[in-house]
């Protein structure tokens, strides 16, 4: 299994997941030349991809889709309400209808030899959802975009061996910000984004001996910054009622227009 973030961020994300004969996309909330760029630098055309995973409908995870989509042909899968909101995007342009399929959450599908486990998440769109993708018994996640999380987060996300986790803002930061009142009402909100803080406590809520990796993704790029991020949750690790400490797992930070590491399972 491999996971890598080609970009992350409230501007536009797009996460690559895959093994080593099947490879996908967790949304296109960039350009196609980005897509494909990124892409490049991981050693794979666009006509490679087996399946493009949409979380929700937020153009800053479909912007790409549309143009992308077009080129080559590949199939979509997202939420009924999810391909509801792509289809009314009048901003992608006309769309072959028989590249969407419909997919519920806590259902399981799979994708050429990879099992894909959608997960419902708290977030101001039609039927949001996360993605726990499987395959010779190592599991990955992308799980964004959460205003929330409870136990059923938390259960959908125990054994992984790595995933990306949203660190949106910093609950300061986002205070004294530029945003308007009612915008920092929604991000702070239930049904908004995850701050650096409670994302290092879900990270706590599913360490365990064999979780390789966390990259911290979906950043706010008025309301966060990297290194913030990175401190906040490894003291949330450090402080959690775990055994664990910060440095005991590998943390990451995606970039908003840089390719990561590729992370090998």
């Amino acid at each position: 299994m491999r996971l890598c973030s080609i970009a992350s961020g409230s501007s536009g994300n797009c996460i690559y997941a895959g093994s080593d004969s099947t490879h996908i996309l967790v949304d296109t909330g960039i350009s196609r030349k980005r897509i494909e760029e990124g892409l490049c630098t991981l050693g794979i055309k666009g006509d490679e991809l087996a399946g493009i995973l949409i979380t929700h409908e937020h153009s800053d995870h479909i912007q790409g889709l549309g143009v992308f989509s077009r080129k080559y042909g590949i199939p979509i899968f997202g939420t009924p309400g999810t391909l509801q909101g792509i289809r009314q995007c009048r901003s992608l342009g006309v769309m072959p209808d028989g590249l969407f399929h419909e997919i519920h959450v806590d259902e399981s599908f799979e994708i050429g030899d990879l099992g894909v486990h959608p997960f419902k998440i708290s977030h101001d769109a039609n039927e949001p959802c996360g993605f726990r993708i499987e395959n010779g018994g190592k599991a990955v996640a992308v799980a964004t975009d959460l205003g929330i999380y409870d136990d059923y987060t938390v259960d959908r996300l125990r054994n992984l061996d790595g995933i990306l986790l949203e660190a949106n803002h910093d609950i300061h930061m986002l205070e004294v910000g530029p945003y308007p009142y009612p915008l920092k009402q929604r991000v702070r909100g239930d049904r908004g984004h995850l701050s650096n803080e409670l994302s290092g406590r879900l990270l706590c809520d599913i360490l365990h001996d064999n979780l390789q990796f966390a990259i911290l993704g979906h950043l706010s790029k008025e309301n966060n910054y990297a290194e913030l991020a990175y401190e906040t949750v490894k003291l949330e690790v450090s402080l959690g009622d775990n055994p664990y400490k910060g440095d005991d797992i590998r943390l990451l930070v995606a970039k908003r227009d840089q390719v990561s590491e590729i992370m090998s399972i």
